[in-house]
């Protein structure tokens, strides 16, 4: 779409089709799981893409697991479900994982480490975040979104000390030997109240600190790779003329519901970098499998439901489910290096990957493109 015009037109024309989705019909309880559906491919997974490009690192794996879930995002999850879901992942292939100081404060990297360090290194690919450094306290604890966090407070800081001390602490709580990549983490202009002044402010205290210190990290060998993991592009944009990144972890930005801006501003600029793209929250938060939230807590656009209605009427018709499509789309742009919806729940996770393995007729794309759902330059899967 084109304009707000165009988006509130989508919404009306797809009223109807809302109360005729069974997908729609009611709330999913927590934890459920939408049922795969097509015929698969063979092979489980895409094949992994090229660990460079340009000379800048590359996941060597399409889809991987958001580890915001395993913190405590949108609702409880306990030790014992965080642990069946990393092994659910794990058995099912997945090789890449996601994590942050800031998901539970510290609660999702100890979560993923118990699992990851049963493995060797080399065998799977990890990403954390800097920006934030926590420290321990018996006082009373700062407020978040978190569900049941553990008890640390925070404080932001992007200095070059900071990078480096809380790649260290990360190591430590995770009980792993190395990172492959790390994100200069939510520096972007949607998280100014918590940054306590304007991001461009903090920009500079990582343009100083953060940056130069995690490209040294780079040629000492410690990390892989480096970039911004922001809501946001202007920090992402901003980091590729200023510095030297490799790869961007852009969530809420690009989604089979909403990807324009980002297809044709966003991803063309840092593919001229050859700075490659980690698509976080390609679900939108659940939204897109049928849940009424829409991403971190946003209001759910007036023009969402609509859309999302018709989608997923063209999936029935084309006997797949909105879920594998939504995957199977963001993971489609040559910039595009992996994907990391999260989980919750085994059930979750292997189904993510399920939907990976799914071959998508050409005619359901063609139909999507005729009907202005998604851009019609909008790259899609291959159907062979």
């Amino acid at each position: 779409m084109n304009s707000r015009r165009q988006f509130l037109s989508v919404a009306a024309a797809g009223a109807a089709a809302i109360a005729a989705s069974p997908l729609f019909a009611q709330q999913p309880a927590p934890g459920s799981v939408l049922p795969t559906r097509g015929t698969p491919r063979s092979g489980r997974l895409p094949a992994p893409g090229p660990q460079r490009t340009g000379g800048r690192y590359r996941p060597p794996t399409r889809i991987g697991l958001g580890g915001a879930p395993l913190g405590g995002s949108l609702a409880p999850t306990s030790d014992e479900a965080a642990q069946a879901t990393m092994a659910a992942a794990w058995a099912a292939g997945v090789r890449l994982f996601d994590t942050s100081p800031w998901y539970g404060l510290g609660l999702s990297e100890r979560r993923m480490g118990q699992q990851l360090h049963q493995h060797p290194a080399d065998q799977y690919t990890l990403s954390s975040k800097v920006g934030r450094l926590l420290s321990g306290t018996a006082g009373p604890l700062q407020k978040t979104s978190w569900h049941d966090p553990a008890p640390f407070r925070y404080r932001y800081d992007y200095s070059a000390d900071g990078a480096r001390r809380s790649v260290e602490d990360s190591l430590n709580r995770l009980g792993v030997s190395q990172l492959d990549i790390v994100y200069i983490h939510d520096l972007s202009p949607d998280n100014e109240k918590d940054l306590g002044m304007p991001w461009e402010q903090r920009f500079a205290e990582a343009l100083r600190g953060a940056m130069p210190e995690l490209t040294k990290m780079r040629e000492e060998g410690l990390i892989k790779g480096w970039g911004f993991g922001v809501n946001r592009p202007q920090p992402a944009l901003r980091a590729v003329a200023e510095a030297d990144p490799d790869i961007m972890l852009l969530a809420c930005q690009y989604s089979l519901l909403d990807h324009e801006a980002t297809l044709h501003d966003t991803l063309p600029k840092l593919a001229e970098k050859g700075v490659s793209v980690m698509v976080g929250s390609p679900l939108l938060a659940g939204y897109l499998t049928g849940r009424e939230r829409y991403l971190y807590g946003s209001p759910i656009p007036e023009w969402a439901p609509g859309k999302r209605a018709q989608i997923a009427a063209i999936c029935e018709r084309h006997g797949i489910d909105i879920r594998t499509a939504a995957l199977q789309f963001a993971n489609a742009p040559e910039v595009v290096s992996c994907i990391i919806p999260g989980a919750r729940t085994p059930g979750q996770v292997q189904a993510n990957v399920e939907s990976m393995s799914i071959a998508i007729p050409a005619d359901f794309w063609a139909e999507l493109k005729q009907q202005k759902l998604i851009a019609s330059d909008a790259p899609v899967p291959a159907t062979g």
